[in-house]
């Protein structure tokens, strides 16, 4: 049918539904009359598949709703990349000096110290993790460490700083005091080295309180520390203080973890207390990759017993990397070696000490050796010296503080540690950087 065929048939229902009142549209002219057909049959149309066409849309928008949000849940939110911590190795001789949490703590003191380890043959910074106070001297969100209270220092960005030095080829070791530590003693008393004469938290000659060695609770807490100084970047984790306590009223002393075992064994109980703790350590510290070091009292390398404070050298040495003897010329008895004063004898007391301590370091490989089928350990290159660059009680001139130097390398050995607790270094004692 054509439009004008259309046209005509429209025009003749309207009249004959209408009658002559319809008369009026013959008038209109048959375009209009088309486009309002049209238009009439659109809007017919549009009604009739409405319904399918919003059921439709509204499918599609809903599946692709749908499928936006399943998106969103299922999609991996990228990572952001954290740098990677660097761990160095150490040096084949290592070089060392202390600094303190307080210099760590201030830049403008602990590039002076830094310039140092640069501009000389050293290459390996000591710093405080936790010092003598039990400050933890950096910043942790772990609840062992992160609402201590404490007044000593702490460094804002310790792993800045790690990374700084590692920059500069600088080998890192974490200095932490184990058993001296008053802040956990007073937070912890039943785990705190006692008076016996009334069961109080015990104190030395300095007013400082230490954790009962035997406390496994507190070596949880060394070994947490221990981690989390290792994963900021430190290399090494040196370990002062571990021993009990010497310097105080000591026929007062109580040990309400130790005790039995103490009493029970006058000459080795201590000893044998103190290498649980060793062996504790290793064994938890072993799958970090973390090197060791132990700062042991300089006669552990010439006494064969415990001094009284649980340290002998053949119980540390199963366990650590590094055996780091405090052999300070100052802190011998006078009289040892003969010398009445030993401060005018530096290269001596070291050369006997390390001579000493590399003899018996090879006796206990021999003795493990035969009785351990693959055992090759050479314990000796694990001692390495702390030595004294301070004036106590007199004053360290250069030729001292090198005199023991050359005595560690007589010895055979190649590393060492300065020490210093004001971190004012001798300058002139040391070769320049080649």
């Amino acid at each position: 049918m054509n439009s004008s065929s259309l046209s005509v048939l429209i025009q003749r229902k309207v009249i004959m539904k209408n009658g002559t009142d319809h008369n009026k549209y013959q008038h209109i002219p048959v375009r209009i009359v088309l486009l309002i057909s049209f238009f009439s049959i659109g809007i017919f149309l549009l009604i009739w598949f409405w319904g399918d066409l919003v059921h439709v849309t509204y499918e599609y928008n809903a599946h692709t709703l749908s499928s936006d949000v399943l998106i969103a849940a299922t999609s991996t939110v990228p990572e952001v990349a954290v740098p990677k911590v660097v761990h160095l190795d150490p040096p084949h001789d290592v070089k060392g000096i202390y600094m303190s949490a307080c210099v760590a703590s201030t830049p403008s003191f602990r590039e002076r110290v830094v310039s140092l380890v640069e501009e000389t043959e050293l290459n390996a910074i000591v710093i405080d993790v936790k010092d003598y106070t039990g400050t933890i001297a950096f910043y942790s969100q772990n609840p062992l460490f992160k609402d201590q209270e404490t007044s000593g220092c702490r460094v804002s960005s310790m792993k800045d700083v790690l990374a700084d030095l590692h920059e500069r080829g600088i080998y890192t070791i974490a200095r932490i005091t184990v058993f001296q530590d008053p802040y956990y003693a007073r937070k912890y008393p039943e785990q705190a080295v006692q008076r016996a004469s009334d069961k109080g938290v015990w104190k030395d000659y300095k007013g400082l309180s230490f954790v009962d060695v035997g406390a496994k609770q507190y070596w949880e807490y060394i070994v947490a520390l221990s981690k989390e100084a290792y994963e900021m970047g430190f290399d090494e984790l040196n370990y002062d203080y571990i021993r009990f306590p010497s310097d105080g009223n000591m026929q007062d002393t109580f040990y309400p973890i130790s005790e039995e075992m103490v009493v029970a064994d006058p000459d080795l109980g201590k000893a044998q207390v103190l290498e649980g703790f060793f062996k504790y350590l290793s064994q938890n510290m072993k799958d970090t990759g973390a090197y060791l070091s132990a700062d042991l009292f300089g006669m552990t390398m010439t006494n064969s017993d415990d001094l009284n404070i649980g340290q002998i050298l053949e119980y540390a040495l199963p366990y650590f990397d590094f055996i780091a003897p405090m052999t300070y010329p100052s802190h011998y008895p006078k009289g040892f070696l003969g010398y009445n004063d030993v401060n005018a004898h530096p290269y001596e007391i070291i050369k006997y000490s390390m001579d000493e301590g590399i003899k018996r370091a090879q006796a206990f490989d021999r003795e493990l050796a035969s009785t351990t089928p693959g055992y090759s350990t050479e314990s000796e290159y694990k001692i390495r010296p702390w030595l004294q660059d301070n004036d106590y009680p007199v004053p360290y001139t250069p030729e001292m503080v090198r005199a023991q130097i050359q005595a560690v390398y007589d010895s055979g050995l190649s590393s060492w540690l300065l020490w210093d607790a004001g971190n004012t270094y001798t300058r002139s004692a040391l070769h320049s950087a080649e």
